[in-house]
Formats: C-alpha cells, sequence, structure tokens
C-alpha cells in the first residue's frame, strides 16, 4: 500500500513536470506561464489560457486533460482503498506502540506467544512487570494485545524486529519459540545486542541446552522434563506436592513467597545480622533462604547470616504478611 501512494504521488507530479516542459519548450511559454496553464489544465478550473493555442498545443492540452483524469482516478481509488481497509490508523496504531516501546527500561521481552510464551507472559503481568511480545502469526496479534501486552509482529530471529521491541534498554528476555534452533539464533542475537540482560530459553532436546547455555542463555528449561518430573512427584510425594502448590507466586494478589533485596532496606541494616531485622515478630514471615552477593542459595539460613548489599532474602508469609512487609520496608 506504501508503494502505491509513492507511485500516486509521483505520478501526479510527472504529469506536472511534462505540462510544464510541454508548454515552454514546445510553445513557447515562460516557466511561470506553462506551470499556470498546467495547473489550470489539469485541475479543470476553466481559467482563460495566458496566449491563444494553436492546434498542436489543443492537441497537447486534451492529452494533458484526459491523463490527468486517469492519474486522479488512481490517486482516489488508492486514497480509498488506504482508508477504507484501516492501513492508516494501523499504522498510527503501530507507531504508538513503538514509541511507548522506546520509553521502556528493564522491561522484558517475550518470544513467541505459543503455551510457554502465554503463560510467561500472564505470570508477568501478574507481577505488573512490563512485557514486550514478539509473534510472527497474525493471527494472535490481536488475542496478545486484548491480553494487555504490547505486541511486535516479526520474526524473533530478526535483529530489526528485537531492535523494535526494545532489546537495547531491556532487563530480560524470554525465547519460547518451537525450534530449538530458533530458539539458540534469538539467543546468539540477544547476547550480542544487550550483554548485560538475562536471558531464559525453551528448549525441547537435551542436547540442545548445552548450546544454548554456550550462547549466552542464563537458564534453559525443558517443558516436557518439568511436567514429567512433576507427575512422577505426584505419585511419590503428593502432600509435599500438594502443600508446594499452595505456596503461590501469583503477583501481589496472592504471593507467599517474596523475594526482598537487601540494598532497598533502609541503611540501618546493612551489615547487620537476619535477626536484627526481627521480620517474624514485625510481620509475621519467616525467612527461608538466601542469596549472598556471590549467589550462592542458602535454604534455612542461620539468624546470624550478616546483610551484605547485592545479598538477598527469600521470605515465606500469607498474602496480608506480605503486604506487612512492603509496608514497613
Amino acid at each position: 500500500m506504501t508503494s502505491r501512494i509513492y507511485k500516486a504521488i509521483l505520478l501526479f507530479l510527472s504529469i506536472i513536470v511534462i505540462g510544464v516542459i510541454g508548454y515552454s519548450y514546445f510553445f513557447g511559454f515562460t516557466f511561470v506561464d506553462g506551470l499556470y496553464m498546467t495547473i489550470i489544465t489539469i485541475t479543470t478550473v476553466g481559467f482563460s489560457e495566458v496566449q491563444p493555442l494553436d492546434a498542436n498545443a489543443k492537441i497537447f492540452t486534451i492529452f494533458l486533460i484526459l491523463t490527468s483524469i486517469s492519474i486522479y482516478g488512481y490517486v482516489v481509488t488508492v486514497v480509498s482503498e488506504y482508508l477504507s481497509n484501516s492501513t492508516l490508523m494501523e499504522e498510527l496504531r503501530i507507531n504508538k506502540i513503538l514509541k511507548t516501546i522506546g520509553k521502556l527500561e528493564g522491561h522484558t521481552i517475550v518470544c513467541g506467544y505459543g503455551r510457554n510464551g502465554r503463560q510467561a507472559a500472564a505470570k508477568l503481568k501478574n507481577f505488573k512487570k512490563s512485557c514486550v511480545v514478539i509473534e510472527r502469526s497474525s493471527e494472535l496479534l490481536k488475542e496478545i494485545a486484548e491480553d494487555g501486552f504490547l505486541v511486535i509482529e516479526g520474526d524473533a530471529t530478526d535483529d530489526e524486529t528485537l531492535e523494535a521491541a526494545g532489546i537495547k534498554n531491556a532487563g530480560n528476555l524470554i525465547t519460547a519459540l518451537p525450534s530449538d534452533s530458533d530458539n539458540l539464533y534469538v539467543v546468539l542475537s540477544s547476547r550480542q545486542l544487550n550483554k548485560s540482560m538475562t536471558i531464559v530459553s525453551r528448549a525441547t532436546n537435551e542436547s540442545t541446552q548445552k548450546k544454548l547455555m554456550i550462547a549466552g542463555a542464563d537458564n534453559v528449561i525443558m517443558p516436557d522434563k518439568l511436567g514429567g518430573d512433576y507427575m512422577a512427584s505426584l505419585v511419590v510425594t503428593p502432600d509435599l506436592i500438594e502443600f508446594v502448590k499452595r505456596i503461590s507466586f501469583e503477583g501481589e494478589s496472592s504471593a507467599n513467597l517474596e523475594e526482598i533485596a537487601v540494598k532497598d532496606l533502609p541503611k540501618e541494616y546493612l551489615m547487620k545480622s537476619i535477626r536484627d531485622l526481627d521480620l517474624r515478630r514485625k510481620t509475621g514471615c519467616s525467612v527461608i533462604g538466601f542469596i549472598t552477593a556471590e549467589d550462592d542459595y542458602i535454604i534455612n539460613p542461620s539468624s546470624d547470616l550478616v546483610l551484605e548489599l547485592n545479598s538477598n532474602l527469600i521470605v515465606l508469609g500469607r498474602p496480608e504478611q506480605i503486604k506487612k512487609i512492603k509496608e514497613i520496608f
């Protein structure tokens, strides 16, 4: 459609140039008179000629009128089609999305809106995290927009598509494409475009897992393997699995687990112990995990553990207790 609009503009300008050259070169008109004759001829306004026209000039004028009418018809058709199929509104919508994405920082890009991509996007939405979805299927675009996500139509393996999704300012990327080779390519390209972002990739085959890690993925998830492990766990330890299911991660409305960055705590707690926080008495929550500045994970940490900068606490509590933590700290 854009090329047709450019073609219509080019044809309209061409007939003006032809008219000016014809009147000026062949019939002795000045440039201004030739332009004037061309405009009044192709617009059919009916003003009088600048000077009397001989037979050849009249034939040229007839040619100019008929040609301009044909071009007008083409221009009207293109413009009508452009407006009738909502192309203009669609372009405005896309431009608005691109401007919104351009203002994002630290957002998450989800490549693919299949089963896994849809679940990942929904989880991010529950946690009120900014999310941009890349999807090549035009059939899913309306559904993604209705679900409340910013969406870029295109191939995630294309660098231009990733850049349109704001990858240079993104904090995370989740690639959940059905093909391992596509996921590998996305991880490789994304890591080159953004060295510091966290990349999580889906994989189908175990042989691909190592390749994805080498390409730059921070984590590789195999849904089929996780599903099999979960089903086996329901047989071996059903009560334990049921308990874990009741520990929700669904965001602010029903979260039972929360991660607290030590750097977000009041400064007086820095280099103090977990005991000094006194979370149990103040909020009712319990510290069940600790992540050190070196990314070492400690389960059920000692109350004497020192709160270092860049470390994180994992706390467990009921929704109202988690809310109380946020109010206090």
